[in-house]
């Protein structure tokens, strides 16, 4: 074993423990890089010591030492020279070690954990000097990562509070790897995801939304492990993370892949055509303007199926993959996005197809703050490809722009948000000031705009306006107005930066 004598790991030790060696990175790379550096060693140092828990138990069985380290007893192989302990005693070129050794472990399980240790810079010595190295590896030699130690849901629970200390200590960077962990559950809730189900996040990040949708068949005490998990995303070392994350939460059936889901989606069927889910839970990326619009008005997945969004803005692209790759029968997915997806003029055309196709089920406005380290409002549409019929031809709209708590900086719904949203989703009623149900016809007279103070009003206001509109309604247009505005003006700005650059 590669320490002294195995403890069982509080929370609490644990993660001062992986925050500890979060420290010894400090001012030598940015914050944001520390996921592709830590989150690798942790997952090396607990691949070796459940193996060695696994030998353990085999020569307790066997007696014999050949026999107790045969492929079979083991749930990973680790090849000579890639343990834990023989990094130990490497002394010089520690990161020329180190990679090799995450390496041969790829190789060596090319079922599952092919790419799974990113991309790191291991071996460039002005970024990590051996020193440093030395030390991030004694670190974490001070405690014993098996499973009797730290069962798989707490070491999971650990690697999610990694995640979102990176994303506290890393600022800009953060909404590339971080969703609002609380929001997530709520958008899981709402979708009940069932056992035996598909799950896919095309977007996928490191991995948390797949992984509430297991966590909430835990909470019910249902079968879980069942769940076919699928998920694609962008960056490399990202996408490596999630393939480790799902491992650390116990899950053996996920499927996590890099690559460019609107250029090039990873999961297809047997006929090249997209496959489909019963679940997709997604935050895609906010309003990116890299994308290949000309490739996408003659997608040969059929994803432009009510239009082609403008090039500022593929939220709606992001949208038509996710409706397209919806189970015809069971399909119901949750999408959170910026706000302006509900109002905005360009995008017309597209919401004018989405409205018709009577796949919207809810929209739910929610409290600025709950994109991580931005203060701009979310917005979740939940689509479901065979609505029950007294919801056919309606559509559900919740303004749930009151319903978050707020401590010191951070944004996040308590559970009596999530209960009081859950609840009005599932009467799919109208609450005055809170829900109102709408036809599709009632959006087309409004322009198909989604835009939730237009239709969720409280009669019980006696604010309002000489044309009928309340005063709180009005302050709300004009807060997503100004913040659409505001974001124009930036997209313009940049435009003009890179003119003069160039």
């Amino acid at each position: 074993m590669t320490t002294t004598s195995p403890k069982r790991i509080t929370q609490r030790e644990l993660e001062s423990y992986l925050w500890g060696a979060a420290v010894l990175l400090r001012g030598l790379i940015d914050a944001g890089d520390y996921k592709q550096y830590i989150f690798p060693l942790v997952f090396l140092k607990r691949l070796s010591d459940v193996y060695d828990e696994e030998h353990a138990a085999a020569l307790e069985m066997y007696g014999d030492e050949e026999l107790a380290d045969l492929r079979e007893n083991h749930r990973f192989a680790i090849p000579d020279g890639a343990h834990w302990v023989d990094l130990r005693k490497v002394t010089s070129s520690v990161g020329t070690a180190l990679k090799a050794a995450m390496r041969a472990i790829e190789s060596a399980n090319p079922n599952t954990l092919t790419g799974v240790f990113g991309d790191g810079e291991w071996t460039n010595k002005d970024l990590l000097p051996d020193a440093t190295l030395s030390d991030l590896i004694e670190h974490f030699s001070t405690k014993t990562l098996s499973v009797a130690n730290l069962p798989e849901d707490e070491l999971g629970q650990g690697y999610e509070y990694l995640i979102k200390k990176f994303a506290d200590d890393s600022g800009h960077t953060a909404q590339e790897f971080y969703t609002n962990r609380t929001l997530v559950h709520l958008m899981t809730m709402m979708l009940e995801p069932q056992p035996g189900e598909s799950v896919y996040d095309p977007t996928c990040g490191t991995g948390g939304m797949l992984i509430s949708t297991v966590a909430e068949l835990k909470r019910q005490g249902k079968e879980w492990r069942n769940l076919r998990l699928y998920g694609q995303e962008l960056n490399y070392g990202t996408s490596a993370i999630a393939k480790m994350n799902l491992f650390l939460h116990g899950i053996a059936d996920g499927h996590i892949t890099h690559g460019d889901t609107l250029a090039k989606p990873a999961f297809l069927d047997t006929h090249g055509r997209l496959r489909t889910f019963d679940v997709v839970l997604a935050n895609p990326p906010y309003s990116i303007k890299t994308w290949n619009r000309a490739a996408f008005t003659k997608d040969p997945y059929g994803r432009n199926m009510w239009g082609v969004p403008p090039q500022n803005r593929a939220d709606y692209a992001f949208l038509q993959h996710i409706a397209k790759s919806l189970d015809p029968r069971t399909g119901r997915a949750a999408i959170l996005l910026p706000h302006g997806v509900l109002f905005r003029r360009d995008e017309i055309v597209v919401r004018e197809g989405l409205v018709k196709s009577d796949m919207v089920e809810c929209v739910l406005g929610l409290g600025e703050g709950l994109f991580y380290n931005s203060p701009m409002p979310a917005a979740v549409v939940i689509l479901r490809t065979q609505k029950p019929p007294e919801r056919q031809g309606r559509i559900l709209l919740i303004d749930a722009s009151k319903e978050v708590a707020r401590e010191r900086t951070q944004s996040f719904l308590r559970k009596a948000n999530q209960t009081r949203i859950l609840d009005a989703y599932q009467a799919f009623e109208a609450v005055d000031g809170f829900a109102a149900v709408a036809t599709i016809d009632e959006v087309r007279e409004r322009g198909y705009s989604l835009a939730i103070s237009s239709y969720v009003t409280s009669a019980t206001d006696s604010r309002a306006s000489a044309d009928g509109e309340s005063l709180d309604v009005a302050l709300r247009k004009w807060r997503a107005t100004a913040a659409e505005s505001d974001r124009a003006v930036e997209e313009v700005l940049a435009m003009l930066g890179e003119e003069v650059s160039q």
